[in-house]
Formats: structure tokens, C-alpha cells, sequence
């Protein structure tokens, strides 16, 4: 048999080949630093204070993956060289002992494989006939000489070093692309605000007329039989999150009422309601973009949902989707539920209706629990985006084999 051919270390490379690779690192590094650069004093010049914070962020998370880099370089030996018992080494795999003896070789196997492990075999034969270099991160088990395995292999390490990057850069795309669409929802919010400053609309809109709640356009809306039983609302609510959810007629009534909370008297025709809201998009988008410990310890736990016969990749999809349907249905209650706040009031408004939002309306007494829950669908989404994308690439997963058989 012939012997392996070792890898070169960097003494035995020629010096031009290690300061391409550097000029090349170096390129890469000051080109992506000096982009950032560009779009934060944009943002500065813009006047963005909140989209540049969130760019801070954006960059503090960056910093963070190349920390982790930088233990999981320096740590990958000391830790592949702590052993463990087999037995332990053996649970929660995320491959079955089949699958893992046809891709790895192991001896450990059902009956019934025993023909295709055969075949492997002979394979491996002919290919062990041909001199070929071994990887550097696949290197040798020193922990098999004690009949242990390594905690965590010097490959393993280098794949989860892989797959840390590849999330981090999931997670920052993924909430880009979420703000963005946000912000593209909003530009039809932009002939609404418009309007508010025409003539037509302050007669229709006249302060001094009287007119029943329910015959407002709000009151059309949201004040009818299905509002009376909570069962029946959280029904109507859950389906208009996919239909319009938010109309005219609610963004008018609510910019009214957060005038009337929160403005002078008069200031009706020079407030920009829809800039407001882009503001408060901005300054929620800087939230979901941070790092939460939270956010991160529900990862470490994805990662122990991993296991071969929990079947993660079946159910663990629905949460995230799960929750946003709940929390796109609390928001449309919770409109809903300003109407009633009116009618309760009296049968009889004046002029516009006034809705009076507050912290009650949401769960716990607290609106950020809701950007919790958002933050944290954004991040699982991303989590399952980026092992899809790193088990498809790497080729390592067992369950895109299961999916194709």
C-alpha cells in the first residue's frame, strides 16, 4: 500500500504563495471595512441615527464571529485532544448507525446493510491502492490509541467554524431583506399621507360632525357581530393578516389618534405619519439585528434538537411560522380591539374616531415582547436558511439522504 503524502507546513511553502494568500485576505478585509464606512457616513449624511446604530450593531456582530474564529482556531487542538468513552461518544448522533457506516465506514451496523457495506469496502479497497493526500483538518485520532473518541474532532471543529459564518452572514441578509420589504409595504402608506393634506379630506373628515361609531368607516370595519365573541375575532383577525392588514381606513384613524395623544391642536396637516413609522421601523430594525443572548442560547438548543429520531427538520420549521401567524393575529386583535375601546365609550363620536392605544393591549403589558418573538422567528428562519445552505454545500447532512430516498 502506498504511504499517505503529508501535508506542507509553511516553512516548506514558497514565500510568494503565503503573501498572495495574505494580499488576497487583506484585499478582501479593507474592501468590505471601507464599503461599511461608505453606507455609515451615508447613513450620517442621511440623517439615518437609528439605521447606523444598527449598522454598529451589524459590525459588533461581525467582530463576535471573528472572536469565535479565533478560539475555535486556538482552542481545535487542545479540544480535539479531549477523550471520552465510547459509549457516551455514541448517543445523539444526528445520522443513524446506518447511515453513518455508509458514509464513514463505521463497523456498528443493522443486518440489513451489511450487503451495501460490503460493496463499500471493496470500493475503499481499490482506492486505498491509489496514493492521494489526506486533509490537514482530518488529521490523526490520537484519543483511539485509549479506545476513546475525541469530544469533539479537529474536522469537527473546522466544519462548525464553517457553519458559525455561514449563519452569522444568513442572519445579517435575512433581516436586510425582511427591513426592506417593510419598507416596501409602506410606500402605498405614502398617497394616504398625501391625502390627509388635501381639501377633500379635511370636509370629510369634519371635526364638528356627529355621526354613530359603527357607521364610521373604522367602525364598519372592525365593530360587527364576529367582535362581540373573542373566539370569533382571533377567527376573522387570523385571516385578515393575509388580506390587507393594514387598510386605509386604519392607518388614517390611527394617525389621528396618535395626533390627538400626542401633538398640538392644528397639527394635523403638517404631521407626516408615514415618516414616523419609518422611523420606528428603523429603530426596531436595530433590535432584531443585535445580539441577544437569548436568541443565541435557542440556537445552541437547535443544535441539540439535531438528533437522529427527533426528526427536527419535520416540526422545527412550524415554529417560527407558528408564532408569526399568532403574533400577526395578536396585532389585527389589537386594532380590533381599539374600535370596542370606542364604542364603549359611547354610540356617538365626534368627528374622526379616537383610538387611545396603550401597553395593555399586549401580552404581559409589553409591546417588545412582541419585537421579541419577531426577533426571534427572524433568527430561526435564518438558523434553518443557513444549515440548509452549509449541509447542502458541505454535503455533510444525513437528511438531505433521507429527503432523496
Amino acid at each position: 500500500m502506498a504511504d499517505q503524502v503529508k501535508e506542507k507546513t509553511l516553512e516548506e511553502t514558497s514565500t510568494w504563495a503565503v503573501a498572495v494568500v495574505c494580499f488576497v485576505l487583506l484585499l478582501i478585509s479593507i474592501v468590505i471595512e471601507k464599503l461599511i464606512h461608505k453606507i455609515g457616513s451615508w447613513f450620517k449624511k442621511k440623517n439615518k441615527k437609528a439605521l447606523y446604530e444598527a449598522l454598529e450593531k451589524v459590525k459588533a456582530e461581525l467582530m463576535l464571529m471573528g472572536f469565535i474564529s479565533l478560539l475555535l482556531t486556538i482552542g481545535q487542538g487542545y479540544i480535539s485532544n479531549i477523550c471520552i468513552p465510547k459509549n457516551i461518544a455514541a448517543s445523539m448522533h444526528p445520522c443513524s448507525a446506518s447511515e453513518e457506516a455508509r458514509k464513514y465506514g463505521k463497523k456498528d451496523v443493522p443486518k440489513e446493510d451489511e450487503e451495501e457495506n460490503l460493496r463499500r469496502k471493496l470500493l475503499q479497497l481499490v482506492d486505498s491502492l491509489i496514493p492521494r493526500r489526506s486533509l490537514a483538518t482530518k488529521g490523526y485520532d490520537k484519543c483511539a490509541e485509549k479506545g476513546k473518541v475525541a469530544f469533539v474532532s479537529a474536522y469537527g471543529m473546522h466544519q462548525l467554524h464553517i457553519f458559525i459564518f455561514v449563519l452569522a452572514v444568513c442572519h445579517v441578509i435575512y433581516c436586510i431583506v425582511t427591513y426592506a420589504l417593510g419598507k416596501t409595504k409602506m410606500r402605498r402608506w405614502k398617497k394616504w399621507e398625501e391625502e390627509t393634506k388635501t381639501i377633500e379630506y379635511q370636509y370629510s373628515h369634519d371635526p364638528e360632525r356627529f355621526r354613530f361609531a359603527r357607521d364610521t368607516s373604522f367602525g364598519r370595519r372592525h365593530l360587527s357581530f364576529w367582535s362581540k365573541s373573542t373566539i370569533t375575532l382571533w377567527i376573522v383577525c387570523f385571516f385578515r393578516q393575509f388580506f390587507r392588514s393594514v387598510t386605509k381606513v386604519d392607518y388614517l384613524t390611527l394617525r389621528h389618534g396618535f395626533i390627538m395623544a400626542h401633538l398640538a391642536p392644528g397639527s394635523d396637516a403638517r404631521f407626516d405619519f408615514r415618516k414616523y413609522i419609518q422611523r420606528s421601523l428603523e429603530e426596531d430594525f436595530k433590535t432584531i439585528v443585535e445580539i441577544n443572548p437569548v436568541i443565541w442560547f435557542i440556537a445552541v438548543l437547535f443544535l441539540l434538537t439535531n438528533t437522529n429520531g427527533l426528526n427536527s427538520y419535520l416540526w422545527l420549521p412550524f415554529i417560527p411560522f407558528i408564532v408569526i401567524l399568532i403574533v400577526g393575529t395578536k396585532l389585527q386583535v389589537i386594532i380590533t380591539k381599539l374600535g370596542l375601546r370606542i364604542q364603549e365609550k359611547g354610540d356617538v363620536v365626534k368627528g374622526t374616531p379616537l383610538v387611545q392605544p396603550g401597553d395593555h393591549f399586549f401580552w404581559f403589558g409589553r409591546p417588545r415582547f412582541i419585537l421579541f418573538l419577531i426577533h426571534l422567528v427572524l433568527f430561526t428562519n435564518a438558523f434553518q436558511l443557513a444549515f440548509f445552505v452549509w449541509s447542502t454545500v458541505s454535503k455533510q447532512s444525513c437528511i438531505l439522504h433521507e429527503l432523496e430516498t
